[in-house]
């Protein structure tokens, strides 16, 4: 066997559909497209979405709610997290490089630290935001904080 005597499995391809070729095919005659109308004439298409002059789907449902274009979006991690990589890498600082490498944030992330859980060994935070409560957690353990 060699590349010039590869065919495909038996059945696998079909041939296709030759639509135009006289009455004897069973597909001359209109070609599959009907009498009259516009479908039937050349260069007829429709529009995305045309229901055949039925009001369409994205006219009829109601326009709800507001999107702010300059909300800023925050992944929020919380202080029992930095706690469990601090002890299970032994880190003293923490910073975007250190959370991007162990996959919580991604490279465009902006990130807050929030305050759920309770830090115990003296960290150095480095971060976009921080809750009040995680402030006051990190620099109670003897930690600082950091705003990028």
């Amino acid at each position: 066997m060699n590349l010039s005597n590869l065919k495909p499995a038996a059945g696998s391809v079909k041939s296709r559909k030759r639509i135009g070729r006289g009455t004897g095919s069973g597909r001359g005659g209109t070609s599959t497209r009907g009498h009259k109308g516009a479908g039937s004439r050349s260069g007829h298409s429709t529009k995305i979405g045309f229901e055949g002059g039925q009001m369409p789907l994205q006219r009829r449902v109601p326009k709800v709610g507001f999107k702010n274009p300059n909300r800023v979006e925050y992944v929020g991690i919380n202080l029992d997290v930095l706690q469990s990589l601090a002890e299970k890498y032994n880190l003293t600082v923490v910073d975007f490089d250190t959370l991007k490498e162990h996959g919580l944030v991604s490279r465009k992330d902006l990130i807050k630290i929030l305050g759920r859980g309770e830090i115990k060994t003296k960290l150095e935070v480095k971060a976009h935001a921080f809750s009040a409560t995680a402030q006051k957690n990190i620099e109670a353990a003897g930690g600082s904080i950091v705003k990028l």
